[in-house]
Formats: C-alpha cells, sequence, structure tokens
C-alpha cells in the first residue's frame, strides 16, 4: 500500500485519499481570479490589436490592414515622444533606484522614529498623480512659485521649470521621483530586512565598517529588491502619461511630448483606430524592453 510520511512516521495512503490528492477540485478555485484576469486584460488586449487594424467609430468599424501602424510610425512627433519617453524611463527608474535604496539603508538603521520616516517617505506614493501634478506646477511657476521663490531668498536665481524646453521633461521627471521613490523603498527595506542577520554580525566581528558592509552585504545581497525596481519603475516610465499632461501638456510645444501623450492627442482628433494602433506599438516596445531586461536581471541574480 502506498504511503505518506508526517512527523516522522510513514502514514498509509487509503483510496479516497489517492482519489482527493489526484482531483481537479483544488483547481476550481483558480476559476474566479481567471475570469477576472480574461475579462479585464486578455480580452481588451486581443481587442485592441484587432481594433488597431480598423478604422472605427463608436458605431461602425472597416478593416484597413496595417494602414494605421504606417500612419502612425510616420507622425512628426513619433520620434520626439520615443527619444523622450525613455529618457524619462532611464532617469525616473535610475534615481528611483539610487534613492529607494539610500533611504532604505537609513531607515533601517539605528535611528530616531524610524516608523515617522518610513510613513513620510512612503506618503506621496498615496496622493493622486493629478493632484500632485498640479499642486508642482504652481510650486514651480517661474515668477510666483514657492520654489523659485524659495531660492530667491538664497539669492539664486530660479529657472523656468515647466515653461523652458531644455527643462520641461527633467522638471516633471524629478516631480514622478519624489512622488515614486517612497514604493523603491518600501521594497528595498523588505529585502534588507530580508538578510540574514548572521552575516551582519559576522562583518561587524572581522571589524568591516558601514560601507564594506554595504558594498559586499547589503547590495549584493538586496540584488532581488533592485531588480524589482528597476521593472516597475522602467514599466511605469516608458507609460507615463498622466504626470506629464498634468504640468506640461506635453508643452512647451511638443518638447515633452511622450509616446502616450502622442496617442493621446490623435485619439482627441478622433482618430480612433490610428490611437489603437499606437497603443499597441506602445504595449510592445514596453514587453520589448522589460523582458530581456527582466531575463538578465533574474540571471544576474542566480549568479550571486
Amino acid at each position: 500500500m502506498a504511503s505518506t510520511t508526517v512527523a516522522g512516521r510513514a502514514v498509509p495512503l487509503t483510496r479516497r485519499t489517492r482519489q482527493r490528492a489526484g482531483s481537479a477540485y483544488p483547481y476550481w478555485f483558480y476559476l474566479p481570479a481567471a475570469v477576472v484576469y480574461a475579462v479585464l486584460f486578455l480580452l481588451p488586449t486581443f481587442a485592441s490589436f484587432y481594433f488597431s487594424l480598423t478604422r472605427w467609430t463608436l458605431f461602425d468599424q472597416r478593416f484597413i490592414g496595417l494602414e494605421n501602424f504606417i500612419l502612425f510610425f510616420q507622425e512628426p512627433a513619433l520620434v520626439k515622444g520615443l527619444t523622450n519617453t525613455l529618457i524619462y524611463a532611464v532617469v525616473t527608474s535610475g534615481l528611483k533606484v539610487v534613492l529607494g535604496l539610500a533611504l532604505a539603508v537609513l531607515l533601517t538603521s539605528n535611528i530616531l522614529a524610524t516608523g515617522f520616516l518610513r510613513s513620510a517617505v512612503f506618503f506621496p506614493v498615496l496622493v493622486s498623480t493629478i493632484g500632485v501634478g498640479i499642486t508642482f506646477t504652481i510650486l514651480m511657476h517661474p515668477s510666483r512659485g514657492l520654489i523659485n521663490d524659495a531660492l530667491g531668498v538664497l539669492g539664486v536665481q530660479g529657472p523656468a521649470w515647466l515653461t523652458d524646453p531644455s527643462m520641461a521633461l527633467l522638471s516633471v521627471a524629478f516631480v514622478d521621483v519624489w512622488k515614486g521613490v517612497g514604493l523603491a523603498t518600501v521594497i528595498y527595506i523588505a529585502g534588507i530586512v530580508s538578510i540574514p542577520r548572521e552575516y551582519l554580525e559576522a562583518a561587524r566581528v572581522d571589524g568591516a565598517g558601514p560601507f564594506p558592509v554595504f558594498r559586499h552585504i547589503l547590495l549584493p545581497l538586496s540584488w532581488p529588491a533592485t531588480a524589482t525596481v528597476i521593472v516597475l519603475s522602467l514599466i511605469g516610465g516608458l507609460r507615463s502619461f498622466d504626470l506629464i499632461w498634468a504640468m506640461t501638456r506635453s508643452g512647451p510645444g511638443f518638447t515633452s511630448d511622450v509616446i502616450a501623450s502622442v496617442i493621446y492627442k490623435q485619439y482627441q482628433a478622433g482618430f480612433y483606430g490610428l490611437s489603437t494602433a499606437g497603443n499597441v506599438v506602445l504595449f510592445l516596445l514596453v514587453t520589448a524592453v522589460v523582458l530581456p531586461l527582466t531575463w538578465l536581471l533574474n540571471r544576474r541574480e542566480v549568479q550571486l
């Protein structure tokens, strides 16, 4: 008779137990989540691929093949939007990694009011993106903004944060980092806390200072958290739209255009099939960037 081991003892498996073990009954509990996932993600995704090949309105559609994609790649603002999207994603993800790790190291050390400081760092994540955009638009006003007023007290001439074509996109990127670094910090805190204390205690016994401990223990062993922050930040940066639109409307001119804002303008103009094709292109771009990067990051993690 077949048996299994429970608490170090061999327990025979009855016929009913074997039938229950091979039953499909537990898998039925996956069904509600699978239905929700299919309805809210899979069906809209496949529908988008289909409608990107049509010229459609709310009541009519006509199949036109790849014409929408051809027109989308002929869009004059596309090259600028693609360049800005990549710059925005790299800047925001890079700063979130660096600042998130630095804050996590600080907030897991022996300092006063750790709980309050963790809450304060995470609080911007909970605030509405549009609310943050409107607030910082006022704060960054070139002549009446609080930020430039504070710089003026220090004798520094504040720049035109959102109206200077060379600074508008980076200004929005810094606000994005301020809002999102709290999530990166929480992920890093979880990664640092999960490191076995024995490693840190052994390093202290060997006389290692803070920098060697950070370089040889915290940095490599928190790599899974780093990989997570990089992937999530890049996905958010490549898809970013709401904060940029709330603060600059892709201006001045088209200097802060990103792919998502190009798509939105096409939708506003009534070119629904063209904007759907743009969404498909954006989906493929994010996939083409994130999947290889995730594979490389996971490969690095296995080697550690």
